[in-house]
């Protein structure tokens, strides 16, 4: 279990800002490592915005530290700032991914990846209680609030993976392919498996910079 502890490149919690950061979100809250987690995991979610296509290949970019100084990236960095400050606590905490479908995933998007499926969706695995619970701190409250989809909670007990269904009903997302759980970010694997699914987004090594707006702002645009 020590090894879903220890800091690494990109689970960088001993960096000084994202160490800083850690403590301020701790502030008054009790010592106790579930409500650490859920305040942790509020902390992640919302303060930084849900932003696909911000999409680097440099590994720098997947860091916990990145996205906190970035203030918008997307699944993994957001699973693997959490998993950091899960690490920082003391809890054990592992990257998973999996091949998703976003059925309210906006047009522009779908446009842009050529597919309504997400490849290397990241959540993170966290150790509390005796077990390993999920949470997914991708999607934060104004762009939920902006596409009618209740935000998810974490109660440090049970998963929390996806908004199965918007506020009317409608089919949301769902995990269509596993690719299991990571004690450090995979990524090469990652970037490989983005390539063989969205190959017309790369020049040379690179993903392009995306000239569309962020998705909070076309949504707002739409």
């Amino acid at each position: 279990m020590e090894r879903y502890l220890q800091p690494t490149a990109f689970f960088d919690y001993n960096q000084p800002q994202l160490k800083a950061w850690i403590e301020a979100q701790l502030q008054g809250v009790p010592e106790d490592s579930v409500e650490q987690i859920k305040a942790l995991y509020l902390a992640v979610r919302d303060s930084v915005s849900y932003n696909p296509y911000v999409f680097q290949t440099e590994p720098k970019t997947f860091s916990a530290s990145y996205a906190l100084e970035s203030g918008e990236t997307y699944c993994i960095p957001k699973a693997v700032l959490l998993g950091a400050a899960a690490r920082s606590i003391g809890v054990p905490s592992r990257l998973g991914l999996a091949d998703v479908r976003n059925h309210l995933s906006s047009p522009r998007l779908i446009e842009w990846l050529r597919s309504d499926i997400f490849r290397m969706h990241g959540y993170i695995e966290l150790y509390l209680n005796g077990r390993w619970v999920k949470a997914t701190p991708a999607f934060n409250r104004q762009l939920c609030e902006l596409m009618k989809v209740e935000p998810l909670d974490f109660d440090g007990l049970h998963d929390s993976v996806f908004q199965e269904y918007t506020e009317s009903g409608q089919a949301h997302m769902e995990y269509i392919n596993d690719h299991g759980v990571f004690v450090d970010v995979p990524h090469d694997f990652i970037v490989e498996g983005v390539r063989a699914a969205y190959g017309h987004l790369f020049n040379g090594d690179k993903a392009p910079e995306s000239a569309l707006p962020s998705l909070e702002e076309e949504v707002t645009k739409d």
